[in-house]
C-alpha cells in the first residue's frame, strides 16, 4: 500500500495567507437571543468579590419592570435593570 504524502497547508484547496473562512450568517433575529439577560455573578462592594446575585422585582412601571440585584451573601444591592415591555399595558377599569 502506497503512502500519499499529506501537506496540511494545502488541505481544502489553495488559500491565501492570512485569510480565514467566513462565518455563516446569523439565522433569524440576531437580537432576539439577547432580549432578556440575567446576571448570575456581580461584584459586591461589601464582600469585595464577584458573588452570586439574586434578582428581586422592585417596581412595576408602565414602561417595564424594574429589578434589583442583591448579593446572596450579605444582601447589598449590586445592580438593577429595567425590562422593557414589548406589548402595550392593558388598563382594567372597574
Amino acid at each position: 500500500m502506497a503512502r500519499i504524502p499529506f501537506d496540511p497547508r494545502s488541505f481544502g484547496g489553495p488559500r491565501r495567507p492570512g485569510m480565514r473562512p467566513r462565518p455563516s450568517p446569523p439565522q433569524g433575529d440576531p437580537t432576539g437571543q439577547f432580549r432578556s439577560l440575567n446576571a448570575t455573578l456581580l461584584f459586591c462592594p461589601n464582600c469585595r468579590e464577584a458573588t452570586p446575585a439574586r434578582e428581586r422585582l422592585l417596581l412595576v412601571l408602565p414602561s417595564g419592570n424594574k429589578y434589583e440585584y442583591r448579593c446572596s451573601y450579605c444582601g447589598t444591592t449590586t445592580g438593577e435593570k429595567i425590562d422593557q415591555n414589548q406589548q402595550a399595558p392593558t388598563l382594567i377599569i372597574p
